[in-house]
């Protein structure tokens, strides 16, 4: 299947809500291209509605991110074999969190079996500063 690289998903598959309405949408995930296998990136531009009451990248967006970006390497590797994926855990430790510019976040696998795959996902600002840290749990199912 081919994928697209804007949404990452497995190209001529509909989701249940639509990208541009979608909750990643809403706090502005941009998925970029993956460089190799197991390994997927996106960033999102830091915007005062994003921010908390410091005026700090909100941590909901680094974990939410994680989420999104583990969930959608899983399943592209599992849809074209007729299973689901989903998120199962999500364990984010915010550590700096920018309050301007763009933040890169990069989800690499570490482990698949045949019911789950556990991926690692860091979050640099554009000084390369680590901002977040997440270890999340997909989990694989039959449609």
């Amino acid at each position: 299947m081919e994928a697209s690289w804007r949404t990452l998903m497995p190209g001529g598959w509909e989701p249940a809500v639509p990208f541009d309405v979608c909750f990643d949408a809403q706090y502005g995930l941009d998925v970029l291209r993956p460089g190799e296998d197991g390994v997927v990136s996106a960033r999102v531009r830091v915007r005062d509605e994003l921010c908390n009451h410091l005026g700090e990248l909100h941590g909901g967006v680094f974990a939410s991110a994680a989420e999104a970006l583990a969930s959608r390497g899983t399943a592209l590797a599992v849809m074209p074999e007729g299973r689901l994926a989903m998120g199962l855990s999500n364990d984010t430790t915010v550590v700096a969190a920018p309050s301007e510019g763009t933040v890169t976040i990069e989800a690499r696998v570490r482990a698949r079996a045949d019911d789950a795959w556990v991926w690692t996902v860091d979050a640099h600002d554009e000084a390369g500063r680590l901002c977040a840290h997440s270890r999340v749990t997909v989990a694989i199912r039959a449609m």
